[in-house]
């Protein structure tokens, strides 16, 4: 099929993933969600993304013979054109996936990079005067065309269509597009073309408008056409090279040509009968992972429910501040530096942490010492998937490392913190693919070339974790839980620090609480820093739960629902085989059926 016979099958291919969705077999009229999409059951395959268009396209790829690569990959390019103002073609990602076939499981990290340049060691990655100091390399498209290259099974034409379709025809724009438009309005205006996209007459665009992106259809074709090279070297990387460097940033086109993907095994561990697969470094899941095991084995698993269940939530504010500490000293890219993550999410070391659960509270809780567990075995069924292996030497602090560390989410200048993307496949024969995408924080540095935003990555590096060469860090925690060989769940958040904690308030609620998955990821949930007694608590617990907090020596302190406490996407798949997609009704996301 010839390229622009595929471009004008886009909007029928959309339509009919829509269709399925509508079609797909009634949930029970106690668990259906009042928002369209946000819950969507189907016995096939299912796409749970950020934005409609996306998640359709994704299905769209389940309809044509695609495989759950093949969707992820067309779901996250249609990302970068809806959800630009948290993902796209100049930030980065990470995904987590399972082939059932094989019993395979492979994690791809395609995270923002820095260069050659002995200026990346000790730069001030700020945006401030200097915007282009906190973009760096992107690793987005390099990242989706090699999943799409190793495991995809239709062409990248196919996969590109919807993307290329909803930027060259546009699409409607939503409600939390046009608030964050809004808000960032001042980053915007900086760009006379970013502007002129999305401030047409000085005004944001607003809910109903339509978003036309002639200039990101372009390079969008470019890729299609030419793949790899097509961005990382050429035109599109002259110019986004010297765009960079006319606005203080480091970005060369040497560096761009020798951005690496890096392909790592997961972090795996065993909890309550299941095998969850985590991201490792420089992805936060051993975080998730941590804190799944501090639950069991402190009987918050065991709970029932948290909406009120006092002594539970209590627990878990504790249990979220002790991984914080943990997830605060242990990170940074494993390729540059020794990080001990297998011992991070070892069950070993989940017990010795347990014991800190009820302890005497504390200001700042404090990282506890993963080495000792690193070398350790891999539990229970883990051992069948090569997960993240040991750290050949143990590394030292650098000078003036805090045992607890400061919280590593990245944060806007304005005061914001990133606002990332994620996406959950499951397809027809229950192979699996978690993905989180960025561009940092919203419209990343602001940097804007051939129709897309430069991530702002380079600001989540500090004295320790900076460095030539290297990725930067990121709570990113693309996650598949497996019970036996099926998969269970996939399960993946947006929104910085809250990704961790989110994720596995909702899979405690889920898997272990038996809840349903849309009130899982709809019930209210609470953030903890180890930093701090402030525990962030959203509307709808029992009052009993926020007095136990204050009886704890926890501040309390009011939450409202928003985007940027955690927009969790997921897939649960029923023993029976039925997938059950849902979207965070904190987010403009839908699921969509096959």
């Amino acid at each position: 099929m010839s390229h622009s016979r595929i471009f004008r099958a886009m909007p029928v291919l959309v339509l009919a993933a829509s269709a399925l969705t509508n079609c797909s077999p009634p949930a029970p009229s106690a668990a259906i969600s009042p928002m369209a999409g946000k819950r969507v059951e189907s016995p096939h395959g299912m796409v749970a993304a950020s934005h409609p268009d996306a998640a359709a396209a994704g299905a769209a790829m389940l309809v044509q013979g695609g495989n759950a690569v093949d969707a992820f990959v067309a779901t996250a390019f249609a990302l970068a054109v809806t959800d630009i103002s948290q993902t796209g073609l100049g930030g980065g990602g990470a995904m987590t996936f399972y082939e059932a076939r094989t019993r395979r499981v492979e994690h791809v990290s395609f995270y923002p990079r820095t260069g050659a340049d002995p200026a990346w060691g000790t730069a001030d990655t700020s945006r401030g005067s200097r915007p282009g100091r906190a973009a760096a390399t992107p690793g987005m498209v390099a990242g989706l065309l090699d999943a799409h290259g190793r495991w995809g099974r239709l062409t990248r034409a196919q996969v590109m269509a919807p993307a290329i379709g909803l930027a060259r025809e546009g699409f409607i724009v939503s409600p939390l597009l046009a608030r964050t438009i809004a808000s960032s309005r001042a980053k915007l205006e900086a760009d006379s073309l970013a502007a002129a996209r999305l401030l047409p007459a000085g005004q944001p665009l607003r809910p109903g408008d339509r978003l036309v992106q002639p200039e990101l259809a372009a390079t969008l074709d470019r890729i299609r056409d030419g793949g790899h090279d097509a961005f990382y070297r050429g035109p599109v990387a002259e110019r986004l090279a010297a765009k960079v460097r006319s606005l203080g940033g480091l970005i060369s086109t040497a560096d761009l040509q020798a951005y690496p993907v890096a392909n790592l095994r997961p972090l795996c561990t065993t909890w309550r009968g299941y095998t969850v697969l985590g991201a490792p470094p420089p992805m936060g899941g051993a975080s998730v992972l941590e804190m799944l095991q501090l639950a069991d084995l402190t009987g918050v698993a065991a709970a029932g429910g948290f909406t009120d269940r006092p002594d539970a939530v209590v627990k878990l504010a504790d249990i979220l501040r002790l991984a914080g500490a943990d997830a605060n000293r242990w990170r940074g890219d494993p390729l540059s530096m020794p990080v001990p993550a297998r011992g991070a999410s070892h069950p070993g070391f989940a017990q010795v942490r347990a014991r800190l659960v009820g302890a005497p509270l504390v200001d700042s809780a404090t990282a506890g010492d993963a080495w000792a567990f690193d070398t350790a075995s891999a539990p229970g069924a883990c051992g069948r998937y090569a997960p993240y292996p040991p750290v050949a030497t143990k590394g030292a602090a650098a000078p003036g490392d805090a045992a607890a560390g400061a919280p590593h989410g990245e944060r806007d200048v304005e005061g914001g913190h990133s606002f990332t993307s994620h996406l959950a496949v499951v397809d027809g024969a229950g192979n699996a693919v978690s993905a989180t995408t960025t561009v940092g924080v919203l419209f990343g540095s602001g940097v804007y070339t051939d129709g897309f935003f430069l991530n702002s990555s380079a600001s989540n590096f500090d004295a320790r974790t900076r460095g030539t060469n290297r990725y930067a860090n990121s709570t990113m925690s693309p996650t598949i839980i497996l019970d036996g060989d099926a998969v269970r769940l996939v399960i993946g958040a947006a929104g910085s620090q809250y990704i961790q904690p989110a994720i596995a308030q909702v899979t405690l609620r889920t898997l272990a609480f038996g809840e349903d998955p849309f009130t899982a990821i709809a019930g209210p949930r609470i953030y903890a820093s180890a930093t701090q007694r402030d525990v962030e608590v959203e509307p709808g617990f029992a009052p009993a739960v926020y007095a136990a907090l204050v009886q704890r020596g926890y501040r309390p302190v009011s939450r409202v629902a928003d985007i940027s406490f955690g927009g969790v996407h997921a897939v649960f798949v029923r023993r029976n085989g039925t997938r059950i997609g849902v979207a965070d009704p904190r987010r403009d996301g839908v699921a969509a059926g096959h």
